[in-house]
């Protein structure tokens, strides 16, 4: 079973090699790289939460780059990286909203019956379930421990 953020890739890949988009095309490529190798290679066949994995993990790694050629003043390489964020996104699945996530963070907070930040793993682990592809993990521990610590 292929998914269909994947057919949307491979189409994305031809349209690109059509177009003589460059830039687009070497990380489109890349990126089906990553999904295979984190799939294919590994003898099973991606799904959507494949996809939405390597899109995130593609995306953070890219706001790192650009954080740090920002601070070694280069520019050109970050406006580079922002641009493949640009086009990673058109993969990612929705983004959860804030509210939609300390809700989702309360109840998991009743159900675990926490009473500190003592307990944030505990919470974290039956959370990142529910959010993994949809929410950035740093905004939900942040969330988590406010609400901890309340």
């Amino acid at each position: 079973m292929t998914s269909n953020a994947l057919e949307e890739i491979q189409n994305d890949i031809k349209a690109a090699m059509k177009a003589h988009e460059q830039e687009k095309l070497t990380v489109l490529r890349t990126l089906l790289a990553q999904i295979k190798d984190a799939t294919i290679n590994a003898g099973r066949d991606p799904e959507e939460a494949d996809v939405a994995s390597c899109v995130a993990k593609a995306i953070k790694q890219r706001l790192d780059s650009i954080d740090q050629f920002a601070q070694g003043g280069r520019d050109d390489l970050a406006q580079k990286e922002a641009f493949e964020i640009k086009v990673l996104k058109k993969y990612q699945p929705q983004q959860m909203e804030e509210a939609e996530i300390e809700k989702l963070v309360r109840r998991c907070i009743a159900e675990s019956g926490a009473s500190g930040k003592k307990d944030m793993g505990k919470v974290m682990q039956a959370l990142m379930p529910q959010t993994k592809g949809r929410a950035d993990g740093k905004l939900v521990s942040r969330i988590v421990n406010a609400l901890l610590s309340a």
